[in-house]
């Protein structure tokens, strides 16, 4: 295929919703990555703005960073014992009413049912703290530290029902040193989680890419 006439424009991609896109970010904890997410909208890195942050723990500092931005903000199913059904009811209809265009988990400690994801086909993310499929779930620093791999590292991946499993968006390598710990591990990979999903988050609201069965595809020379 020949390459396009000098001075000719390469069409762009399509982005994926008209921008700026509105984001909601869920989180349970620190809220690192929602901060992170936060400032590269501010800085322009990414075109959006969060219009919604929602916490299952009260107590959470990601919540209270996001109030201290000003940032919409929701604490849903932090009260005694909630059943999963009312949580997602309230929290479905706080994402309906924030219009959001993409949902962000970020250390958001619930995996949510098909019925939440059914309405965000393609639009929920989450950051992993290790290079998927290997170590899903809970303490994935403390899981590669044990099983004695070398390389580890942080994935950006479109969610589905399962824990961890949907498409992978990016990835992101670390190595593992001797002596490192679940903690090391986990201080050094955290800068990394927070520069790749702002990438991914970019990368996908610009558009222009594909699912080929699991895999993410993005148009040539635009790489995650």
């Amino acid at each position: 295929m020949s390459a396009p006439p000098t001075g000719s424009a390469v069409p762009q991609p399509r982005p994926l919703v008209p921008l700026p896109a509105r984001l909601a970010v869920l989180l349970s904890g620190r809220g690192s990555n929602f901060e992170a997410l936060a400032d590269a909208c501010d800085r322009g890195e990414i075109p959006a703005r969060i219009v919604l942050v929602v916490s299952d723990v009260s107590t959470a500092a990601g919540i209270a960073k996001a109030r201290g931005r000003g940032i919409p903000s929701k604490v849903i199913g932090a009260g005694p014992k909630p059943t999963r059904a009312d949580r997602e009811a309230e929290l479905s209809v706080a994402l309906a009413d924030s219009f959001a265009d993409l949902v962000c988990l970020a250390g958001y400690m619930r995996i949510l049912s098909p019925d939440v994801l059914s309405r965000y086909p393609l639009r929920v993310l989450n950051v992993h703290p290790s290079l998927l499929p290997s170590f899903p779930g809970l303490r994935a620093p403390e899981q590669a530290v044990r099983y004695g791999v070398r390389v580890s590292g942080a994935t950006v991946h479109f969610v589905d029902a399962g824990t961890d499993t949907g498409p992978i968006i990016g990835q992101a390598a670390v190595s593992v040193l001797d002596g490192d710990d679940a903690d090391t591990l986990a201080a050094r990979t955290l800068p990394i989680e927070h520069d790749l999903y702002v990438s991914c988050v970019r990368r996908v609201l610009e558009g222009g890419w594909s699912l080929d069965g699991r895999v993410v595809r993005f148009p040539e020379g635009h790489p995650a």
